[in-house]
């Protein structure tokens, strides 16, 4: 099922699941996004999750977002394992986009919350995780090889 948003730039960008065709470009936003990029090996495992979700704007991927659903002491939880915007598309609404289509899916699939993590530095995600309601919980030294991360977590209703 592919969902249209609307972005702050000319065009709309749609958010479908992800296809093989796609991980080259997934891979290629991973590697210019993060200095520690997941491997086309961990992104080719989640091809056809749920939370495993694409954006595309203008006929090419711009984003993705990688995430599962999980039962912990009898609670559904969400995880957003992975979610990146291509450096020329950042600012236009397409994490927001990604962000909402996913917690739709995960709220779809029973979680009840939905965490994540992210870099402290990291103040432009931090900004939107608490646009879409996220709190911080707790800070995991070193989660990172260089960086603490905070574990944000969010009530889904």
């Amino acid at each position: 099922m592919t969902v249209q948003f609307p972005t702050d730039r000319e065009g709309d960008v749609s958010i479908r699941p992800a296809e093989r065709a796609d991980l080259l470009a997934v891979v290629r936003i991973e590697n210019a996004s993060f200095p520690q990029p997941w491997p086309y090996d961990a992104f080719d495992r989640f091809l056809g999750e749920p939370g495993f979700l694409v954006a595309v704007v203008e006929g090419r991927v711009a984003g993705y977002v990688v995430a599962d659903v999980t039962s912990s002491v009898g609670r559904r939880v969400g995880h957003v394992k992975d979610i990146a915007v291509h450096p020329e598309r950042r600012g236009e609404g397409v994490g927001s986009a990604l962000l909402s289509r996913v917690l739709a899916v995960m709220a779809a699939h029973g979680a009840e919350s939905v965490k994540l993590e992210v870099r402290r530095s990291n103040e432009r995600a931090k900004r939107l995780y608490r646009e879409f309601g996220f709190e911080a919980l707790r800070r995991v030294p070193d989660y990172y090889d260089d960086e603490d991360a905070i574990v944000m977590i969010r009530k889904l209703e």
